[in-house]
């Protein structure tokens, strides 16, 4: 049975649709047969994995309102062992449609119970607000990956989201844990970046990643191409830095088996 991890931050700008992308391509790379569903309407994550608006026939917003099979609407990437269920334009109106519907909160998790069992590991790229869509994600995740961006306001939205998820765990979905947190778009020469990942590791370091996401051209021009960085530029630094996420997230899998057998 797949594991279902929510990609979250209420603060917009962290690179959760960067992790997203890459984190899953690094390790569809490490022969994982890995799952994103895109939960924005933005659909970045969509077009970053090489996905066209208009070969999109079903979205996830037809599998959450209209009852559509969420088997016939993932589409492979370019990337082997990468799937992607697009998103559109569309998720919007969720919002607005979800809020007086039954089982508002639930309709994410009645959608991956179908999937679990077909891969490894499933990832939900969520919207940069508490809204009903990012509650779904939450109530049908085991676990919650934290991106946060190596600047000055870091640890107020990691505080916010602690308090989202707690409040997740009292009413929908006792059994979420944090996944770990991230640290992106770190550039050494700053010495605010420096501060930063300071404080985010003596606050919360049980949590934090070893490996931090550095600023690098390459992961900011392979959206462009829609390819992920490892697939635009493998030698790059970037490509090496998801690439080493990719193996902690698999080892820490490892070792929480290990710990609950």
């Amino acid at each position: 049975m797949g594991k279902i991890v929510a990609i979250a931050n209420q603060k917009g700008g962290v690179g959760k649709t960067t992790t997203a992308i890459n984190l899953a391509a690094c390790l569809a790379i490490l022969e994982q047969k890995v799952l994103v569903i895109d939960l924005d309407p933005q659909s970045n994550t969509t077009y970053g994995l090489g996905i066209q608006k208009d070969d999109v026939e079903t979205s996830v917003y037809d599998c959450l309102m209209n009852e559509s099979s969420a088997r016939e609407a993932i589409m492979e990437t370019e990337t082997p062992n990468l799937f992607v269920l697009p998103s559109s334009i569309d998720l919007v109106g969720a919002e607005v449609e979800l809020a007086h519907a039954t089982n508002r909160h639930g309709r994410v998790q009645l959608l991956v119970r179908e999937l679990q069992d077909d891969y490894d590991f499933i990832f939900i790229d969520c919207l940069p607000s508490l809204g009903v869509l990012t509650l779904n994600a939450l109530t049908a995740a085991d676990s919650v990956l934290i991106p946060i961006q190596c600047e000055i306001f870091a640890l107020d939205g990691l505080g916010k989201l602690k308090n989202t998820i707690r409040l997740v765990r009292q009413n929908f979905n006792p059994e979420l844990t944090i996944e770990g947190i991230i640290l992106s778009m770190y550039d050494k020469r700053l010495r605010l970046a420096n501060m930063v990942v300071e404080q985010v590791q003596n606050h919360v370091k049980d949590y934090v990643f070893e490996t931090i996401i550095h600023r690098n051209s390459k992961i900011g021009e392979s959206p462009s191409v829609q390819k992920p960085v490892i697939i635009y530029d493998a030698g790059s630094k970037g490509a090496r830095n998801f690439l080493n996420l990719a193996h902690e997230f698999i080892n820490k899998q490892h070792v929480v088996e290990h710990q609950t057998a």
